[in-house]
């Protein structure tokens, strides 16, 4: 089965109960929850998977075992496509309110209504951009230790940056890998003391400190980074099986703007506990919340995304009842 969606015989102008905007894990979670609601639902999105394109194995999603990050998107699709539900290839322009409904704008294929919004736009890992990093995506090039950590048990890794992630990834890979190289480009670490004392103190640990990687090498695996000092311009090769790259995240801070979408000082959107924007009737589920942050994982965004749904039902059914009466 591919990744790439049937083509939706969905028509410019129709109407829909709830239009889910993304279409990554936590968007096919909210579109199979509002599909077992009742719920006529639409997904608009660009890439099937989302982030979860980039992993290799999954390993900690309950009940998947050892799975490819390809057979459990194609596992995901399969389960939303049972509720016939449509999904749509296209990015969404802007959302904005007519009378009772939301108008979805997308850029090429027109415009759709819906009583209510979830939106499961994600974020983007920030990139090295250094040669063979998108070659090996998945291969031995990871975005999330938590994720991966265990797939490299006796193995020699890279962690890359200096932030919460980065210290905390390091000091869990360390109790997997025999080496854990840490390489940062200042020469102080931006994470808590806390993670910074403890990864310190690990055997199993060397910082590289005011260096950078410059190139990710293998051959069907990641075999080889090279990493370079950022004082003497010195290159060092380093033979590993794997490299973690925690560097951060960007959220589409412009999405939120230009929709009137409240976010917090770092661009992610703000939800309550039941993941209700400030917009009401707009709601939002996985990575692009400022909920969890650090704690990035598709049961989590999966968990959201069913809370969405829950609120977007009872949502249209407030808004039903209070229509009728007036």
């Amino acid at each position: 089965m591919s990744l790439i969606p049937r083509p939706s015989n969905v028509k410019p102008g129709e109407k829909f109960d709830v239009i889910v905007v993304g279409l990554g894990p936590a968007a096919y979670g909210a579109a199979l929850y509002s599909a077992r609601y009742m719920l006529k639902t639409l997904v608009i999105g660009e890439t099937p998977g989302g982030q979860l394109t980039e992993a290799g194995e999954v390993d900690d999603y309950l009940g998947l075992i050892g799975v490819s990050a390809t057979d459990m998107i194609k596992t995901f699709s399969a389960h939303v496509a049972k509720y016939n539900v449509p999904i749509l290839m296209e990015t969404v322009d802007s959302i904005f309110k007519d009378g009772q409904e939301f108008v979805v704008k997308t850029k090429r294929k027109g415009d759709y209504r819906a009583k209510a919004i979830i939106l499961a736009i994600g974020v983007r890992r920030r990139k090295l951009g250094v040669p063979g990093e998108d070659q090996f995506a998945g291969r031995g090039v990871s975005y999330c230790s938590i994720c991966d950590a265990p797939l490299f048990k006796e193995r020699r890794v890279v962690v890359v940056g200096g932030g919460n992630s980065a210290l905390e990834g390091a000091e869990l890979l360390t109790r997997y890998a025999t080496k854990v190289y840490l390489v940062h480009r200042r020469d102080e670490f931006r994470a808590q003391p806390i993670y910074v004392k403890l990864v310190k103190e690990k055997p199993n640990v060397e910082l590289l400190l005011n260096s950078r990687v410059t190139k990710i090498e293998g051959d069907k695996l990641v075999r080889k980074v090279t990493v370079e000092s950022l004082k003497d311009g010195t290159k060092r090769e380093l033979e590993v099986d794997g490299i973690f790259i925690e560097i951060g995240f960007d959220p589409d801070v412009q999405f939120a703007k230009r929709n009137g979408i409240e976010t917090d000082e770092f661009g992610y959107i703000k939800v309550d506990e039941w993941m209700r924007t400030n917009v009401p009737g707009i709601f939002a589920a996985g990575d692009c919340t400022q909920l969890w942050i650090g704690f990035r994982q598709v049961v989590t965004a999966a968990a959201q995304a069913a809370v969405a749904a829950h609120s977007a039902y009872n949502y249209i059914n407030e808004t039903k009842g209070n229509s009728s009466g007036a």
